[in-house]
């Protein structure tokens, strides 16, 4: 057994207050979301887990990458049949965390999950390039297949059959917008006595502020 009890280290680089903070949760995350973005030791600043519950009760976490954000939600993409899309179809909702070891900070989101327009879907579709496009329209994502040569043999069958057309967005693909209901910003300090501010939406729309004991 590998003893790990000496692997930790200090908290120390900012602070989370509420003289502080916004009002809003979306505000507050919008200006941490850019200070990840803007720091050099983050590659994706977006990357984020999704996690669902599955039949036997047992959550499931992935990463996936937020594609956009609005005050109404998070909005991310996915099979619809995947293991994620077919958790999401039957509870309509997830927990969304963002870390970020860099800045000493993770963000917990409590969400409810409903798709997002078929517009919206089919833009961001042909926005990706064509082999990212291809890729979704090959993979039965979380589905048992022979082998890697499965899917690379048929890529190259859609390449050809698509080599001079637009590849269309498959129906059971597209975005979710996961509308927040909890959000909880904590930010790493000194003697693991960490900031821990949620916010619970409230029944007028309006946002309740509370610390959290770390």
């Amino acid at each position: 057994m590998e003893n790990l009890h000496d692997k930790r280290k200090v908290y120390d680089k900012s602070q989370l207050i509420e003289s502080e903070i916004k009002q809003n949760p979306i505000e507050q995350f919008r200006d941490w979301f850019m200070e990840a973005g803007e720091n050099p030791n983050i590659s994706e600043a977006n990357a984020m887990a999704v996690s669902t519950v599955e039949e036997d009760g047992c959550p499931r976490t992935r990463m996936v990458l937020l594609k956009a954000y609005t005050f109404e939600g998070f909005i991310f993409y996915t099979n619809y049949d995947s293991k994620k899309g077919r958790a999401i179809e039957k509870t309509h909702k997830a927990c969304l965390h963002f870390f970020w070891p860099s800045l000493e900070r993770q963000i917990i989101i409590k969400a409810s999950l409903e798709r997002v327009a078929e517009n919206l879907s089919d833009g961001y579709f042909h926005s990706r390039p064509k082999g990212s496009q291809l890729g979704a329209v090959v993979s039965p994502q979380s589905r048992e297949i022979p082998n890697r040569e499965f899917l690379e043999s048929k890529l190259k069958e859609l390449e050809k059959e698509y080599e001079d057309m637009e590849v269309p967005r498959p129906e059971n693909w597209g975005g979710y917008i996961a509308k927040p209901y909890e959000i909880e910003f904590w930010q790493g300090r000194p003697n693991r006595l960490h900031d821990r501010i949620v916010y619970e939406l409230q029944e007028d729309f309006d946002w309740k502020i509370s610390r959290l004991a770390p």
